[in-house]
């Protein structure tokens, strides 16, 4: 798989990474709502490909802190530059009562890099959580948060809000990670925020991504997935870089369906609970929120009927 980031000559997309355009009611509907309140997600900032597929079925990710990023990433869609600590003190109020009324089952909620504020956006990525869970604790939300350049106190703030699913990408393997990514991020501090939230919370469940087709080779590939399974990470997705415009990155490779099946056996084979592998999947693809939401709920009636077990001891 290795390659020069740096070549000039585009390759030819295959035809496996074809998709239909969105379509359907659900969709529409959603499209029409996030419209009307003025809401932006990373499904239509980072032109993702299921975006049709995951709104159809009910989910959406949402992003906060606004839509420009301090960071500039090399294969990243979205606006960078500098916001100026510009932030709407009341925006986790009105994402958390906008996402109640869209009758969604499973939320993932991301932001923009904020390393112009003190707190690097934090505390208010954690009240949002919070209030979306007071006002549908039943919906499942996922999290996919900045590395808060690997500060504890800040990863573990977010923790508490009690997310479902606490996720934050590696993006790429460590070699990688320069060529790929913005300066102040990097391989072992994104292993760190995976690791602080398990080891504070254990019953957290973490996730992460990895692009393919920028020159990784297998055994990098695997060296990562050894690691990440070192701190007890859950899931795993691969999926496909694309190259969103001729400013970023070139793809060096299209990886086959076959190949990311390999990559879905060896990485389950290492354990994790679950593994999305394949060209057109994402970080929050819908099929791994499918199978999350159905872990989640089978622990939350354990839960609830433990208490209900120990209250009837009580009474006894």
């Amino acid at each position: 798989m290795s390659a020069d980031a740096s070549q000039k000559t585009p390759l030819r997309k295959p035809d496996w990474l074809k998709v239909r355009a969105p379509a359907g009611e659900n969709y529409s509907r959603i499209k029409n709502m996030l419209g009307d309140l003025k809401l932006a997600t990373v499904c239509q900032e980072a032109k993702c490909p299921n975006m049709g597929e995951c709104w159809s079925g009910g989910t959406a990710t949402f992003m906060l802190m606004g839509e420009v990023c301090t960071r500039g990433c090399r294969f990243c869609h979205i606006k960078t530059g500098n916001p100026k600590g510009k932030l709407d003190p009341l925006e986790p109020e009105k994402v958390g009562y906008s996402i109640a009324q869209m009758d969604l089952e499973y939320v993932v909620i991301t932001s923009v890099d904020r390393d112009d504020l003190p707190d690097q956006g934090s505390g208010h990525f954690a009240r949002t959580v919070r209030t979306i869970k007071r006002l549908d604790p039943e919906l499942i939300v996922e999290i996919l948060t900045p590395d808060f350049r690997g500060q504890a106190d800040l990863i573990v703030e977010l923790a508490n809000s009690k997310p479902d699913v606490f996720a934050h990408n590696v993006e790429t393997v460590e070699r990688l990670q320069k060529s790929v990514r913005d300066p102040r991020a990097n391989y072992k501090q994104s292993l760190s925020v995976l690791d602080i939230v398990k080891k504070h919370d254990p019953t957290r469940y973490t996730k992460t991504s990895l692009m393919l087709g920028l020159g990784e080779t297998d055994e990098e590939i695997l060296q990562t997935l050894k690691d990440l399974r070192a701190i007890d990470c859950d899931v795993v997705t691969f999926g496909q870089y694309l190259q969103p415009t001729k400013r970023h990155l070139n793809v060096l490779e299209y990886v086959t369906p076959e190949k990311f099946k390999e990559w879905q056996k060896i990485a389950e084979d290492l354990g994790f609970l679950y593994v999305a592998s394949g060209p057109l999947v994402r970080s929050s693809y819908r099929a791994g929120e499918f199978f999350m939401k159905g872990v989640i709920e089978r622990r939350r009636q354990q839960q609830q009927q433990a208490t209900g077990e120990s209250q009837q001891w009580q009474q006894k």
